[in-house]
């Protein structure tokens, strides 16, 4: 069958329009499906999917539709019209399934989308750079976020006595109080 794929410019045209709601974990079966995570807290939200965008992690992509789809371990299992074999489908191991924005739900005052929040650079109150979040970690407890600058890391919990601003125009994140996890 063949993956119709695109640069990440010709199916975006503005990364902000698509939301993250699954990723790829891995190939499963003969016939080209995967295994996917839920990154939705929305119920029945991975199950409703029908058109897709297909992210792979190299940045190529590919509109798709669910033909099959079955919940299995916490997860779900889904077949996507663009893979017909496992190695097609290896592809876009570890890549993201999108949804267009206007088909997520608006969220609450003070909550964000982590497809929105991921590649914001992170500053101190004194307007230090501190680096990029390049991701958001799941602890036990609450997330974490992980900003990156020049090889070093630093895990900053994301909770709102730390985070003290988030401007989603400007692509900043303003976070205060974390002194002891830059000296370490």
């Amino acid at each position: 069958m063949g993956t119709p794929v695109t640069s990440s410019a010709e199916a975006t045209a503005d990364v902000t329009d698509w939301v993250a709601v699954g990723k790829i974990v891995k190939p499963f079966g003969v016939r080209g499906d995967v295994r996917v995570l839920s990154l939705s807290d929305v119920p029945g939200r991975i199950q409703g999917l029908k058109q897709v965008m297909l992210v792979a992690p190299s940045g190529r992509t590919a509109s798709a539709s669910v033909i099959r789809l079955r919940e299995e371990r916490g997860g779900f299992v889904i077949g996507f019209d663009v893979f017909s074999t496992p190695e097609e489908a290896a592809v876009f191991r570890g890549g993201l399934i999108k949804i267009v924005r206007d088909q997520a739900p608006p969220l609450p005052e003070g909550q964000y989308y982590e497809c929105d929040l991921i590649g914001m650079t992170v500053r101190d109150e004194a307007g230090l750079v501190l680096g990029t979040l390049e991701e958001i970690v799941a602890t036990g407890g609450h997330p974490v976020f992980a900003v990156r600058r020049e090889g070093k890391e630093v895990l900053i919990p994301a909770t709102r006595s730390v985070v003290a601003a988030v401007d989603l125009a400007g692509r900043t994140m303003t976070v205060r109080g974390i002194e002891e996890l830059l000296d370490a």
